[in-house]
């Protein structure tokens, strides 16, 4: 019998309690890794179980679509339908059989955040089962997806700035939250921001969260550097990336957060395209991305025809006297036209947002509670639900499914998975 079949047939279905004897299972089998540590923060705090309304029972859910692959293909995401209510869920479905001992602690690794986690911005675990070989993770269908799924399929040259200025303050409240539980996200990225029907902004990517909490004392940095984090390099700050003895805290988050408003402003990831150890080195060297606008852009290459023109690193010098555009990051008439998809201007607030979050000095950077407070999000006049819903069209969320039976023809398979096609599920990690 396999280590990860045997591990399948301790874990009841019954009781969430039975993931703490996974996790020991597995690490009394493998090296030590870093979640083990993390798990200490979880024995000397309260745990909010917020799992308990979704039963652990697999004939409970409707599978409807595959809407995703991921961790190498060893995971499966499916839209579902949770018979007992109506409602509509995503699932992970992981192979445990074909994961390695190192992947299996990871995973539990997250799997017991989530459980101590109990945020209204951070994306709720409905139930965590295993059925047969697989672990199921039950969450919430984010039916606008992610705002990467957004910039990719309608916002190509980027958001409006009270757009922006929404997702950015869900995110800080999310990452408030989580540095005050003595934890560092370090995979703050659009495609971790996910948005529901309502409007309402949850941040996700909990795999690689690392706890500051070491034999009951909160250290002052930590060294660790995130596994399986290739695809999260651009957003990453200089001090992680260098991994020298002076280590990082949770600022690292913020300078995250600062590359993360330049791709939801700009349509595309600073240093998105560049080598790892150029990367590296334009970060050590201070190289600052920046939002693309006409204080940003030199007049001569907004002259020019339609496109990123030399924007596509998203690093600018410095401000330039450009010229005269919409303020408040709404673009020109002429955007449509055929003008420079950048002729447009920030508001200095936005752009003071960004400069402050990347400073290359982590002990200038605000934290979350601080940023919170920036002039910046004095725009923000409505609740999310309220104007998010407007300021995202002409994109509507995906709130009408096909059912089982529409499913057994292939045009309501083929509606269903076309209505679905556009969200990049692999990279929301949940």
């Amino acid at each position: 019998m396999s280590f990860l079949r045997w591990v399948s047939e301790k874990l009841s279905v019954e009781s969430l309690r039975d993931l703490d004897l996974f996790g020991e299972q597995a690490q009394g089998l493998s090296h030590r890794k870093a979640h083990e540590d993390s798990r200490e923060s979880l024995r000397s705090l309260p745990r909010r179980d917020t799992m308990g309304s979704f039963q652990p029972d697999s004939s409970c859910y409707e599978l409807l679509a595959v809407i995703g692959h991921g961790l190498d293909d060893l995971m499966t995401v499916n839209l579902a339908r949770y018979r007992p209510t109506g409602e509509h869920v995503a699932i992970r479905r992981i192979n445990l059989e074909s994961c390695t001992n190192d992947m299996v602690i990871y995973l539990q690794g997250e799997l017991h955040v989530s459980k101590l986690f109990h945020h209204s911005s951070i994306v709720p675990y409905k139930s965590v089962f295993i059925a047969e070989n697989e672990l199921w993770v039950i969450s919430p269908f984010m039916a606008y997806g992610s705002a990467r799924d957004l910039i990719c399929t309608h916002f190509a040259d980027g958001m409006t700035e009270l757009t922006i200025a929404y997702i950015l303050l869900g995110m800080l409240k999310a990452l408030e939250y989580i540095h005050r539980m003595g934890y560092v996200h370090r995979s703050v990225k659009a495609s971790h921001v996910l948005i529901s029907a309502d409007g309402q902004i949850y941040m996700s990517g909990l795999r690689s969260i690392f706890s500051l909490i070491r034999h009951g004392q909160r250290a002052r940095v930590v060294h660790d550097f995130p596994q399986y984090s290739v695809k999260v390099l651009p957003w990453l700050s200089p001090e992680v990336l260098q991994q020298n003895l002076e280590g990082y805290d949770s600022r690292s988050d913020i300078y995250s957060v600062g590359i993360t408003a330049c791709e939801l402003a700009n349509g595309h990831v600073p240093f998105k395209d560049m080598p790892p150890t150029q990367m590296l080195l334009e970060k050590l060297n201070g190289t600052v991305p920046c939002l693309l606008d006409t204080t940003t852009i030199p007049p001569e290459e907004l002259s020019m025809k339609p496109s990123r023109s030399g924007a596509d690193s998203g690093i600018c010098e410095g401000p330039a006297a450009g010229g005269v555009g919409h303020s408040n990051g709404e673009p020109s008439s002429s955007a449509s036209t055929g003008a420079h998809p950048y002729n447009r201007t920030f508001s200095p607030h936005f752009h003071a947002f960004v400069e402050l979050c990347l400073q290359r000095d982590a002990e200038k950077r605000p934290s979350a509670t601080a940023l919170i407070g920036h002039p910046f999000f004095k725009q923000i006049k409505r609740r999310p639900s309220e104007a998010l819903p407007e300021l995202l069209r002409p994109v509507s969320p995906i709130t009408s499914f096909q059912s089982s039976q529409s499913q057994d023809s292939p045009s309501g398979m083929a509606s269903l998975e076309s209505d679905l096609s556009y969200l990049e599920v692999d990279d929301w990690d949940f």
